[in-house]
């Protein structure tokens, strides 16, 4: 049997099931309580009916003629059910008076007053002028048995309609006292593995508050260390840029310098190797902002300027011909940050460029609605290294191009402005080529997720 996980349906089940066991036993105790005191009830009738027909009989009887000793049967003025009969005997058993339905075979010899009990009958005895003149009262007990049941359906129905109710009370009493701790969890729920801000603990039971504090307090540290780690990142990379810049150009000057065809080709070498070494401490202070920093702003700005400022400056490095910008005609407003804009477009293309047919341009588009579309041709791309693009440091195909964290930066920023990156290989349209597309502006809510088409 599953053992139940939710904490409302065990208080539901515990609470309701205890409350049926006292209920059943209540009901049980009150319905042996009441057929006591209703037999109780019956043979005080049955004693008080004997007491008051006996001096009638008497009367009856001594003004007889004497020697009349014959029985005597009591006439029916009204049709009617009769659930006391009786028989008046002398000492000698004879029958001297009985009501109209009495059933001579069903009262048995007398031996003394007090009740007794036949197979069909509750019978009272009594007797007048020293034991000569006796009276037998009988009842039938299937008549007594059918009113104690009557009265526990009439005791029992309450309770068999009031336990539904109770279970639906009990149910509402229990979704309402455990509101708070619903409210706790859809809070862990909907958070994504970047959101490391504090849980509202407001309202939260004192058995479970301490379990949101010691949460808060975890959260504290991890946030913590990830801010120092991303600050590391970031400062690291930003003390890098001036004594990288310093090399490059140390290099730059070896190789204007010399003579020797060797020497030059290895400044050139180290020239290309601090580029690459300046481009990846780039984007290293880009991941460090993408996880940390603001994203947006305050105001609306166009699209457009940042996307075209982010091409026209790869374009000056002598790709023109490999980069096509296609444009909205009228502005796309969005709260986004411009340079948060620029870091993904950049690497988008980069990652285009980097991984890309040579041969074929790089399409840059941008739709009326915000979606940012970076397109290039290439061999296709299988589902499982789509899946693994957007992870930290992972490139596809060769070795040493490129930094590998262009997509992850692109995907914490998507995560972090309510977006998504898709990826697609190949190609809307064509048999080949991969397509990257992120929602800039409207569209939200969606985890980054890869297709092959």
């Amino acid at each position: 049997m599953r053992s139940v996980r939710s904490l409302q349906a065990r208080l539901l089940l515990a609470i309701g099931s205890l409350l049926l066991v006292i209920w059943l036993s209540a009901a049980w105790v009150t319905a042996v309580l009441m057929r006591h005191e209703i037999e109780e009830v019956f043979d005080s009738s049955l004693q008080e009916t004997a007491q008051r027909l006996l001096p009638l009989a008497v009367l009856d009887i001594v003004g007889r003629e004497e020697g009349d000793t014959a029985s005597q049967r009591l006439g029916v003025i009204r049709d009617h059910a009769e659930l006391f009969t009786y028989v008046v005997r002398n000492e000698k058993g004879e029958i001297l008076l009985r009501s109209h339905a009495a059933d001579v075979s069903a009262f048995p010899a007398y031996d003394g007053p007090g009740f007794r009990r036949s197979e069909k009958y509750r019978l009272y005895s009594e007797e007048a002028l020293q034991g000569t003149i006796v009276i037998t009262v009988a009842q039938p007990l299937d008549h007594q048995a059918s009113i104690i049941r009557e009265m526990q359906m009439v005791l029992g129905l309450p309770v068999l309609l009031m336990i539904p109710a109770a279970f639906g009370a009990i149910a509402f009493a229990v979704r309402q006292g455990t509101r708070s701790l619903r409210s706790f969890r859809d809070q862990l729920g909907t958070r994504s593995e970047k959101d490391l801000a504090a849980v509202d603990a407001v309202g939260l039971p004192s058995e479970v508050a301490p379990l949101a504090d010691t949460m808060n307090a975890l959260l504290a540290r991890l946030r913590s260390a990830f801010d120092a780690e991303r600050s590391l990142a970031a400062n690291t990379a930003h003390e890098l840029r001036t004594p990288l810049a310093g090399a490059i150009a140390q290099a730059q000057r070896i190789g204007k310098e010399t003579e020797e065809h060797q020497t030059a080709q290895r400044a050139a070498d180290i020239e290309a190797t601090l580029k690459r070494l300046t481009a990846r401490a780039e984007r290293l202070m880009q991941l460090a902002r993408a996880e940390g920093g603001r994203l947006t702003i305050d105001a609306e700005v166009d699209l457009r300027d940042a996307i075209s400022v982010v091409v026209d400056d790869i374009n000056r490095t002598g790709r023109r011909r490999r980069i096509s910008l296609t444009l909205p005609d009228a502005p796309v407003a969005s709260s986004i940050d411009p340079d948060t804009v620029g870091i993904l477009c950049r690497n988008l293309i980069d990652n285009a460029l980097q991984h890309g047919d040579q041969a074929s341009p790089i399409e840059v588009a941008l739709s009326p609605g915000g979606e940012l579309s970076v397109a290039n041709g290439g061999p296709l791309v299988s589902a499982e290294r789509l899946a693994a693009l957007t992870g930290r440091f992972e490139r596809n195909g060769s070795v040493g191009r490129g930094s590998g964290i262009g997509l992850s930066i692109v995907t914490t920023i998507a995560d972090r402005i309510g977006s998504r990156l898709e990826l697609r290989s190949p190609r809307p349209g064509a048999d080949g080529g991969f397509e990257a597309r992120i929602a800039i502006n409207g569209d939200s809510g969606s985890p980054t997720r890869s297709m092959l088409s």
